[in-house]
């Protein structure tokens, strides 16, 4: 599927992959429906991607949290366009601090943003995506596949967004929609900076090395290649791949090599 004058809505677009995503999509020729809390920068890179790239783009202002938020943008995406060609689920928020220690709303909270807010989304397109035969994406993550100490949160909203889109894939296997499930690996974005601690409050500096993982323009490339080639899965980094494998096959070492990983990062949560 090539993506000249298709319609894209895309979650989260109002910075890290979600921004990439847009400008990748543009630089396609898709038309682009951008979704975020953040209206004035949605309006902002909608305008300078249809200056630059001579496509249309509409801002949407939707908390994912927020169901008839996500009804909305459905709605307003097919008002100014006519329909729909591929969703892209992108919006999402980490934490990061030990089970005993998280305060539960923490990690309410990142379930509703990460795997609610995917499946709102993705029920008020399916009818649209269905005419158009297109694509769901859901932009989840290898902690989809194994779970990260610190993270329990997090790792616990990508599992169930993988099991969302498998089950979805297998209910379209003959409808002709078209189910990606995109798995980037640690990416450079502000997510981790914006990542929830403990009790609520934003993590601030990251705490990881920022300056050793992909960038956001290489993973929104993977992706849109994904969605025209109409790929399935996408593990996106050679570590990603080497996860997967162990998970399967050497589950016990995995835990291990997790365990030593995450008691070297900054301000180690396991002593």
């Amino acid at each position: 599927m090539k993506l000249n004058n298709k319609i894209i809505v895309i979650t989260g677009a109002s910075s890290g992959i979600g921004k990439s995503l847009a400008v990748e999509c543009a630089s396609r020729g898709a038309n682009i429906v951008l979704a975020a809390r953040q209206y004035d920068k949605l309006c902002k890179i909608g305008q300078d991607l249809e200056k630059q790239y001579q496509i249309k783009a509409l801002a949407v202002q939707c908390d994912v949290v927020v169901e008839a938020d996500c009804a909305n943008l459905i709605k307003q995406a097919v008002a100014t366009f006519g329909k729909i060609d591929v969703l892209i689920s992108n919006a999402g928020i980490a934490m990061r601090a030990l089970f005993q220690d998280v305060e539960l709303n923490v990690l309410k909270r990142v379930m509703d943003v990460n795997f609610w807010g995917t499946v709102y989304c993705t029920k008020y397109a399916f009818p649209e995506i269905l005419k158009t035969k297109g694509s769901i994406v859901g932009v989840s993550s290898i902690a989809g596949y194994k779970g990260l100490p610190g993270r329990t949160g997090y790792v616990s909203s990508k599992f169930a967004m993988n099991g969302f889109l498998d089950s979805l894939r297998v209910e379209n296997l003959k409808t002709g929609v078209h189910v990606l499930t995109a798995c980037p690996g640690f990416t450079t974005s502000n997510i981790r900076n914006v990542a929830l601690s403990k009790d609520g409050t934003q993590q601030g500096e990251s705490s990881m090395n920022e300056s050793k993982m992909m960038s956001s323009e290489k993973v929104a490339r993977m992706i849109m290649n994904g969605v025209e080639n109409r790929s399935r899965t996408l593990i996106m980094t050679g570590q990603g791949k080497f996860t997967v494998a162990l998970s399967k096959f050497l589950p016990v070492l995995l835990d291990k090599i997790a365990y030593r990983v995450f008691s070297k990062e900054k301000n180690p949560l396991l002593k």
